[in-house]
């Protein structure tokens, strides 16, 4: 199986001119769908490949109007799920993609949506208590009575007074099974500040996202993508009695991550950026990629206790987890 990096390296060649979505990519899917939920898993049947390629999607502002490279409009996020669930992919939190808690049906592909900043354009609510239905979540929540078979979940990086300073916001996300995740309390650029301001703004932001919402931080984004001086911090600090121990840390870009289980880095997870317009490395230039490469990517066995993958590929496994191996 190539790296990631051989992989990026053998695609970036392409990069200025990503391939557009065409019917040949549909096809391929079509004609290797997922088996039945009620069919045993096959590894070898369903070509189980579960040291393969993750995409973790970054997604920031939702407009109508973007004014950045940033920015999605609802419809083309719309349209990027159909895309996902079309093409096999099922959502898992960035917790349970870095633990290799993923629990998907035979056949199917994880994919990690991440929303950074916590802006009212991911989540608000109406007058009368319900998600806004063209905010991120409601476009989510609303995909999945379309798609149940899709389930969506996503990562939430947040700051202080996130979503319109609605703590009521932080308790609907955890209680409807979204990953709440640190992305410090007032988005600094991490290598301007000392090691107190640093520990400071992850501790402040810990300590406001367990108010709102009891339950352990697990994953960060790096606000910028900016790592500070002193890098140990980004994953473990304390300041003024409140403590912070991440399990991952997530990047700005710009490849599909690693299987947790064959060389994934929880100090520097890659993320890809998913906009208004087409950049190097973004999400259609990725999916493209890995639908013309299906052998690359992380498809599941549908096992969760056991970890199946071609006997070729068995040196990119992490020694911790050769008690799980299934080559075939």
């Amino acid at each position: 199986m190539l790296s990631v990096l051989a992989f990026a390296a053998a695609a970036g060649c392409a990069a200025a001119a990503p391939d557009p979505i065409d019917d040949r990519n549909a096809a391929t899917e079509t004609a290797n769908p997922p088996p039945p939920s009620s069919a045993p898993p096959d590894p070898a049947g369903v070509r189980a490949n579960e040291l393969g390629l993750v995409p973790v999607l970054m997604y920031h502002q939702l407009t109508s109007e973007p004014d950045s490279e940033y920015d999605q409009t609802p419809a083309k996020f719309r349209a990027e799920l159909e895309r996902l669930h079309r093409e096999h992919y099922r959502p898992v939190t960035a917790a349970a993609y870095i633990s290799g808690d993923i629990d998907i049906p035979a056949g199917t592909h994880p994919v990690v949506l991440t929303f950074d900043d916590s802006t009212l354009s991911q989540l608000t609510f109406t007058a009368d208590g319900k998600v806004a239905p063209d905010t991120a979540v409601g476009i989510l929540e609303q995909f999945r009575t379309e798609h149940p078979d899709f389930a969506p979940t996503a990562t939430f990086y947040v700051n202080n007074q996130p979503f319109g300073d609605n703590p009521g916001a932080l308790q609907w996300l955890a209680a409807h099974g979204y990953e709440i995740g640190a992305h410090t309390a007032t988005h600094p650029n991490l290598a301007h500040l000392d090691a107190a301001g640093v520990q400071r703004e992850f501790a402040e932001n810990v300590r406001a996202i367990t108010a709102a919402a009891p339950g352990e931080v697990r994953t960060m984004a790096l606000p910028l993508g900016i790592f500070p001086a002193d890098r140990a911090l980004a994953s473990a600090g304390s300041w003024d009695g409140t403590s912070y121990s991440f399990e991952a840390i997530m990047l700005v870009g710009a490849n599909p991550a690693p299987s947790p289980y064959g060389g994934a880095d929880p100090a520097g997870i890659p993320r890809i950026r998913s906009g208004r317009t087409a950049v190097d490395f973004d999400s259609t230039y990725w999916l493209d990629r890995l639908a013309q490469h299906p052998d690359q990517r992380y498809t599941s066995d549908g096992n969760p206790d056991v970890i199946s993958f071609p006997q070729h590929a068995s040196g990119d496994l992490t020694a911790r987890w050769a008690s799980h191996a299934k080559p075939y």
